[in-house]
């Protein structure tokens, strides 16, 4: 088959140049990447296409084509949409439908070949691909990895407050584009059921789809990159991430603890991840202090614990609260933080850590899907993981545990479940070879290509058998900033035009 991947936002290129220097950038290029690169050494031909960015800050954008080198069947395709220069996501909605959609069906008539199908990525990939199908029949997936209901539901959105964030965010042109894409798509792909029910079961998304006709979804989990993070996987680093490991830990522990097994925690310093719900636990339970010290990895902090001058305000708060534990508690020379840039490093981490009996703890009061711990599981690190999200699904399967579960409102429980995992040798390694299987067996992108691809065939043999039969009308004033859209939003999100 001939697919391509609609993914205008962020861009593409054979170094993964600025993956993590602009919100736009990040965990969704990487899945669309990999899922691309999968489907690929599956047999078929893949085209990424974004959107072409002709800028001095962003030159490795610029080019109309780019391969990634040793990969066969995979091209990026850079395509106009607007002004040249770099634009954050949120402003690309009228480039879209006005340039880069006429732009993507200009090239491939040129080319004298449209693809079989398309995966369509967000809410602006997925109004692509409804407006591709509208002129051309060729059916659509739909990937939304997030929607906008939830950003605003973050936000604390009010009525007196939607004019002037919808200012910066443009949530009338995004939900009514997921409403779209969700309506047209020829399926809907999630990562896990909670997903299916929990976000596009969100009010704002009533009449687009129905949450309860599981034949509208399918539910394809993304993988671990199993040449960065398993085990027995090799960085050209690996010795070098071992010295900074030991390094830090001469730095913020006494001699007589630094070869103690370590509980690990490795995720942004975001209130939502609760840390604070960790180091709690860690304080409260003198035999996990006697059994293991607490280390927390971060993107580019080395020492946040004494010197936060470089975090953002959500850091340093996140921050502010633990040090005030550490200090209540007397856990200095217990605890250690500090920076590990890049996934490579992280897994080279992993590995080191995972032979001193270390364990990786995800204590988030909810977490979507939750990939970072199975990176971690494929290092060898056995998980304890919050339960709320979708670590209960990938970590429960029937009667088996592949990791260790807990409450993370319940300092307590997260103390007993790294008690658990950590007291005993046998337990430990139990956990650490069903949790690296667990990933082996179902959370690789090989597998999630195997996915797609069984999707995209039936839906290649039979473009609506999946879809409802009345299709929602693409809206006139779509393109236009418009009181008529903006009313439309305040009526999905709140129920009422006033």
């Amino acid at each position: 088959m001939f697919l391509a991947f609609l993914n205008p936002q962020g861009n593409f290129d054979p170094q993964d140049s600025h993956l993590t220097a602009h919100p736009d950038f990040g965990g969704q290029l990487v899945y669309v990447k990999q899922v691309a690169l999968a489907i690929a050494g599956l047999g078929h031909r893949v085209d990424i296409l974004t959107r072409q960015i002709v800028d001095p800050a962003w030159p490795e954008f610029a080019a109309r084509f780019d391969v990634y080198p040793g990969v066969e069947g995979v091209r990026i395709v850079r395509l106009p949409a607007g002004p040249p220069e770099f634009l954050r996501k949120e402003l690309l909605w009228p480039h879209l439908i006005k340039a880069w959609v006429p732009n993507i069906l200009q090239f491939y008539q040129d080319a004298g070949e449209f693809p079989d199908a398309f995966t369509a990525h967000y809410g602006d990939g997925g109004l692509a691909g409804v407006l591709i199908e509208a002129q051309t029949g060729i059916p659509f997936t739909f990937t939304a990895h997030s929607l906008g209901a939830q950003k605003m539901d973050k936000l604390y959105i009010t009525p007196e407050t939607l004019a002037d964030l919808n200012a910066r965010y443009y949530f009338n042109t995004r939900l009514l584009a997921e409403r779209l894409s969700m309506n047209h798509s020829g399926v809907n792909i999630t990562s896990t059921e909670q997903e299916q029910q929990m976000q596009y079961g969100h009010r704002a998304y009533r009449g687009a789809v129905d949450v309860t006709q599981d034949y509208r979804f399918a539910v394809i989990p993304p993988g671990v990159n199993l040449v960065t993070f398993d085990r027995d996987a090799q960085a050209e680093e690996e010795q070098a991430v071992q010295q900074i490991v030991r390094a830090r830990l001469a730095r913020d522990l006494p001699t007589m603890r630094r070869e103690l097994p370590c509980i690990i925690a490795s995720s942004r310093l975001d209130p939502k991840k609760n840390h604070l719900g960790l180091v709690q636990a860690f304080a409260y339970s003198a035999r996990l202090q006697q059994l293991a010290n607490l280390i927390i990895i971060t993107g580019a902090l080395d020492d946040p614990l004494h010197d936060d001058r470089d975090a953002n305000a959500t850091e340093k708060e996140v921050l502010a609260q633990i040090r005030e534990i550490v200090n209540i508690h007397n856990l200095e020379g217990k605890i250690s933080a500090f920076a590990l840039p890049g996934q490579t490093k992280l897994a080279a981490a992993y590995r080191f850590l995972a032979r001193r009996r270390s364990v990786f703890a995800l204590t988030a009061l909810y977490e979507p899907f939750g990939l970072a711990p199975l990176e971690a599981a494929a290092a060898g690190l056995p998980l304890v993981v919050t339960r709320n999200g979708g670590p209960s699904e990938s970590l429960w399967d029937g009667d088996t545990e592949y990791g260790i579960l807990v409450d993370p409102a319940d300092s307590a429980d997260i103390a007993r479940g790294l008690e658990r995992v950590l007291g005993d040798r046998a337990t430990w390694a139990q956990f650490a070879q069903r949790g690296r299987q667990r990933v082996h067996d179902r959370y690789t992108w090989e597998r999630t290509a195997e996915g797609y691809l069984k999707v995209i065939e039936a839906m290649i043999a039979d473009p609506t058998a999946r879809r409802p039969k009345e299709l929602l009308p693409i809206p006139s004033y779509l393109e236009n900033d418009t009181e008529q859209a903006l009313a439309t939003l305040r009526m999905l999100y709140f129920g009422t035009a006033e």
